[in-house]
């Protein structure tokens, strides 16, 4: 039988960021557990989400999928307000959206720096104030952060993304302080480096080259599969995770072991 502490019966849970990749692997690992979820992803994706959308009614759990641009404050209220509306309430938010620009610290422009951090972290903050707005009125919520290993450690020609992931890290521990009594948990999980679309589209080294810097700094010696993720986000958005708040989840291969 499985363990009661995990269950996601009855929760709602919202995913931005879920077309692809570690949000996807996130939304249908949070169906799997019993929740259902509304997927949210950039407009121009919608395909993508509608498939992610279909892939959880067939296990099924219901779903729904909505267009979610993180940079739009106005959108941003509205979707979660409409998630609320369509499946009844609002239990979990996952905030995985983001992006990555890759640049020598001396070639970041004002447009790279404001595109990165904005996501990253100004996204991630007003998508967690409009769900908490919905929680203190339910009395408890889970917010769940997808921060980076590169939030407590760094790599050359990433100064934009770490300075945004440590930002999620710290933003996770000031949420989590404030909205304690209203019954809100505020954590965050930490992936390491993580096979992704966007991540292997990104990738300058050859395959070599990325393998022997992995077998360098990673003693899992690998990229981290997306489903590698979904154990930790079930945990934090379950019963078994209501004292913990405020918490930084390394799930990075011992990268920030070493």
């Amino acid at each position: 039988m499985p363990y009661a502490g995990l269950n996601l019966d009855g929760k709602v849970a919202l995913v931005t960021g879920s077309a692809r990749g570690i949000g996807e692997a996130l939304a249908v690992g949070l169906a799997q557990a019993g929740a259902s979820v509304a997927v949210s992803d950039m407009p121009s994706r919608m395909d993508l989400v509608q498939d992610v959308r279909q892939r959880i009614e067939a296990i099924g759990q219901p779903a729904a999928a909505y267009p979610l641009d993180v940079l739009d404050l106005v959108n941003i209220r509205e979707t979660v307000d409409r998630v609320a509306a369509d499946l009844g309430h609002l239990d979990i938010l996952v905030n995985n959206a983001g992006i990555r620009v890759r640049k020598p610290a001396l070639d970041v422009t004002e447009d790279d720096w404001d595109a990165v951090v904005d996501t990253n972290l100004k996204g991630v903050f007003f998508c967690a104030q409009a769900a908490a707005a919905i929680m203190i009125l339910q009395c408890g919520g889970r917010i769940i952060n997808i921060s980076s290993q590169l939030a407590v450690v760094v790599r050359p020609e990433r100064a934009a993304y770490c300075a945004s992931k440590a930002g999620v890290a710290n933003l996770t521990r000031a949420l989590a302080q404030e909205w304690a009594r209203y019954g809100i948990t505020v954590n965050a999980i930490g992936p390491g480096p993580t096979e992704t679309p966007g991540v292997l589209a990104a990738e300058t080294q050859s395959p070599e080259d990325a393998q022997r810097e992995l077998e360098a700094h990673m003693p899992l010696g690998r990229r981290i599969q997306p489903q590698e993720l979904v154990g930790a986000a079930i945990y934090l958005a379950s019963p078994s995770a209501s004292a913990t708040t405020g918490h930084l989840m390394m799930v990075d291969g011992g990268w920030t072991a070493v």
